[in-house]
């Protein structure tokens, strides 16, 4: 279906994650690395991927919609950002959308903080409204860990959620934003929103939507989408690791002009989140016991899913308390650690040479003490590769200089920068083949799937120390809205509707 006219739909976003018990600020220059602006720019990076960007590409082309892309960027996640850095990225970001969109489909995260503004996507509805008022129609895509405020629900027309974690469906979410989003400029609906948040914190680790409690919920939210009048429906799980007064689990459903009908639906979703909120609750062992549990193993090959050191939740990547316990394993065991000082001997050393360095801990208190570690050099790499599995197809990941070290049955790949296990490719890239190993140690709590599901016979969750531990008492939150399940033990649900 082509619209009637061909309307004008930019597109822009700034993305981020942002844990606020990370160790560091993040900078501007934490952006650069996907700054993109501009049409040209724009299609050469996403055009054909299976990416937000590259779903809004070809839902324009299809819907034929004039397609005029403003300021998108992106950075890893990490910890608060400046207030220097949030002025510039949100001056640029509004002074990028052209004045003449008919609409507007913003990509964003859902947990952006920064200092000075703990809610970052508010803040920028805001500022988007102020420009362009309160008529202009605007959709907003967000991931499943959004902690979505009650500014986002209110001042965007649509919230449209990732519906999967891992997230595999960003594509199609982006597709379906703009589809609302013309039906909107066309005037063929009048969307009305129900916003609750369950007052619950949820770890990553309870997330996983192929399974469990949070796959009923999506499959209930499916169903609830089978009515006409229902719009969207947004489960959101939230991300722990900001603390900020929203983060938590909510749902935002969105009806073609019937608010009782989304307050229903969105009521109905928080009374089954927080009915059933103890099958929320994670298994997970110290790292000692987790490895000799690993070890022990015989039918098939382990992951240990280290997700206190969760690259994707904005840790370091450096963290040794797992690495100090690999040192001498008997069975063939691998993992990743992030140390640029330790690439720089690996390259010094050369392929073949001998390496002998302290690494990781480097971080802050949080993640350990730097390990030493003595082995061989056997590869040295640019550290750059392209998504081929189902996140995020396409895209190009960025480990910076990469090297290989074998210390006995343990080998160790050294990255220059963070890169989730998010692909295949962040161990197929440097030879590597994961058959080879009976233990892997993934700095990830679920998305690590998409790379290592298929190889994975027993997964194993660490508790070790580390900015994004699945265990919550870890933290000291200061500005969470209380009370707050886990904290206490009946939440206090907040409902709103727009």
């Amino acid at each position: 279906m082509t619209t009637s006219r061909k309307w004008k739909i930019a597109v822009a976003g700034i993305f981020h994650e942002t844990n606020t018990f990370a160790p560091g600020l993040t900078e501007l220059d934490a952006f650069w690395s996907e700054w993109i602006s501009g049409m040209d720019a724009f299609l050469g990076r996403y055009e054909g991927t299976k990416t937000s960007m590259g779903g809004v590409i070809e839902a324009a082309a299809a819907l034929g919609a004039e397609l005029v892309p403003g300021l998108y960027t992106a950075a890893t996640p990490s910890g608060m950002v400046t207030s220097s850095a949030a002025e510039q990225l949100m001056d640029e970001f509004i002074g990028s959308i052209d004045a003449d969109a008919d609409g507007l489909v913003i990509i964003m995260h859902g947990a952006m903080v920064a200092e000075g503004y703990p809610d970052l996507e508010g803040e920028c509805l805001r500022r988007l409204r102020v420009r362009f008022g309160t008529g202009f129609p605007i959709a907003m895509t967000l991931d499943l860990h959004g902690n979505i405020s009650p500014d986002m629900a209110e001042l965007a027309n649509f919230i449209v959620g990732y519906d999967t974690y891992p997230h595999i469906d960003m594509f199609e979410r982006a597709i379906d934003a703009v589809g609302l989003l013309v039906r909107l400029i066309e005037g063929d609906i009048v969307p009305t929103r129900a916003y609750v948040h369950t007052g619950m914190l949820i770890t990553p680790q309870a997330m996983l939507t192929t399974a469990g409690l949070m796959k009923e919920l999506m499959e209930v939210a499916f169903s609830m989408k089978l009515d006409p009048s229902v719009l969207n429906v947004t489960v959101a799980g939230g991300f722990p690791y900001s603390d900020v007064a929203d983060a938590g689990m909510s749902f935002v459903v969105t009806t073609d002009g019937n608010p009782n009908l989304a307050e229903r639906c969105a009521s109905k979703l928080a009374q089954m989140a927080i009915g059933r909120r103890d099958e929320f609750r994670v298994d997970y062992m110290p790292p000692s016991e987790a490895i000799q549990a690993a070890l022990a193993y015989e039918e098939g090959h382990v992951i240990l899913a280290e997700g206190s050191d969760n690259v994707g939740g904005g840790a370091p990547a450096d963290a040794t308390h797992v690495l100090a316990l690999l040192v001498g394993v008997p069975k063939r065991s691998l993992i990743v650690i992030r140390d640029a000082d330790a690439v720089d001997t690996a390259n010094l050393a050369g392929i073949g040479g001998e390496f002998s360095k302290a690494i990781g801990g480097k971080s802050g208190d949080r993640h350990g003490e730097p390990v030493i570690v003595q082995g061989t050099v056997r590869l040295l790499f640019d550290g750059v590769y392209r998504h081929r599995g189902s996140y995020m197809t396409g895209h190009q990941a960025f480990m910076g200089r990469t090297a290989v070290i074998e210390c006995g049955k343990l080998t160790i790949v050294l990255t220059e920068k963070r890169v989730a296990p998010w692909d295949p490719g962040h161990i197929l890239s440097v030879g590597l083949d994961p058959e080879q190993f009976h233990l892997i140690v993934v700095k990830s709590a679920i998305a690590w799937q998409t790379a290592f599901g298929t190889y994975a016979r027993k997964v194993i969750h660490v508790d070790s120390p580390g900015c994004c531990s699945a265990n919550l008492q870890h933290f000291e939150y200061e500005h969470l809205l209380k009370p707050i399940y886990p904290f206490d033990p009946e939440p206090c649900p907040r409902f709103f509707s727009y």
